[in-house]
């Protein structure tokens, strides 16, 4: 077992650095916190002294009303306890960011979630050298193989070309997924305006005001029904079946995730256009990813753990998995 272990701690409520007395991304609230990303699973309220990017701080502020902490820049850092912590890209959704501790000439790294395709929402992942690589697994196993997002794209327009009368409701969730369906609807060609269900304005608005431009953006609720003929509606996976969509001229429904690739997810939901459409890394990114950085440890986490620990395994790569409350598989695909 590599030293790291001495130093970084993992506990079923996240990851603890000892000699900084720090938590990564702490799953309940402690005194001093590094939060990857924004989505509920990753960052938490009520945390004393928090660690992250201007803009992940910006989005906790909009969803727990508070956006006090320190923020740090891709690239820049802080040291406490003789540990230098700095942030890098994770290319996950806006403002994610990978941590890489360095202590007594050790490098770790901490993914949270990230992905390695391009993304018009946020950054680019980074790959950061590192001895020991704490990655997700949200899609560690091989039949997760996303395809390209254009072809995914182009399912929505044939399904306009062929019912014009039709709207296409496409569930998404708020942070990331929605404003990354936008941005690649626009990147498409798509220059009308995109209808948006309630829940999913202020984060749009927040994306907006970070440089994220997202287009013409109008609400649902205040746009006569026939207007909506033929155009792209965006709402919460949760409003697909709701009773809001009975105000929409002849929805055809559409959801964006990384679990579309399963088609009986697709088939409980009543989705009529599935579309395969992920924030997270795929089997094939996962396992390259582990190669290009030939770490001397991996651990795993967040998701399909043993998949990916019996690929370590099989071609002789250091790995072990890591149990962590509240890092189960989820939806947010």
């Amino acid at each position: 077992m590599a030293k790291a272990k001495h130093w970084i701690e993992p506990h079923p409520q996240g990851i603890y650095v000892r000699p900084a007395e720090v938590w990564i991304d702490p799953s309940v609230s402690k005194e001093n916190a590094v939060v990857t990303h924004g989505h509920a699973d990753h960052a938490r309220g009520g945390h004393g002294d928090v660690w992250a990017t201007p803009e992940t701080l910006a989005i906790m502020g909009l969803r727990y009303g508070t956006e006090a902490g320190t923020p740090i820049a891709y690239g820049e850092g802080f040291e406490r306890g003789g540990v230098r912590f700095s942030l890098h890209s994770a290319g996950h959704v806006l403002g994610s960011a990978q941590v890489l501790m360095e202590y007594q000439g050790e490098r770790v790294v901490v993914t949270g979630d990230y992905k390695r395709r391009p993304d018009p929402t946020c950054a680019p992942f980074e790959l950061v050298p590192c001895d020991i690589f704490i990655t997700e697994a949200t899609f560690g196993l091989p039949v997760f193989q996303h395809p390209p997002i254009a072809g995914e794209i182009a399912k929505i327009f044939a399904r306009l070309e062929a019912e014009p009368d039709s709207s296409i409701l496409i569930g998404a969730y708020a942070l990331g997924k929605a404003q990354r369906v936008i941005a690649e609807l626009r990147r498409a060609g798509w220059d009308k305006p995109i209808y948006l269900h309630g829940a999913q304005v202020r984060m749009c608005e927040l994306y907006e005001e970070l440089g994220v431009s997202l287009g013409e953006l109008r609400l649902v609720m205040d746009t006569p029904k026939d207007e909506m003929r033929g155009q792209i509606i965006i709402a919460p996976p949760s409003a697909l079946t709701d009773k809001w969509s009975r105000r929409l001229p002849n929805p055809v429904t559409a959801m964006a995730s990384g679990w579309m690739r399963v088609r009986g997810r697709a088939r409980q939901r009543g989705v009529e256009i599935p579309l395969v459409i992920s924030d997270h890394a795929d089997w094939d990114e996962l396992t390259e990813t582990i190669r290009e950085l030939a770490p001397k440890e991996t651990w795993i986490t967040h998701g399909s753990e043993d998949g990916l620990l019996r690929w370590c395994e099989l071609h002789q790569i250091r790995a072990r998995a890591l149990a962590m409350v509240g890092r189960e598989e989820g939806d947010d695909g």
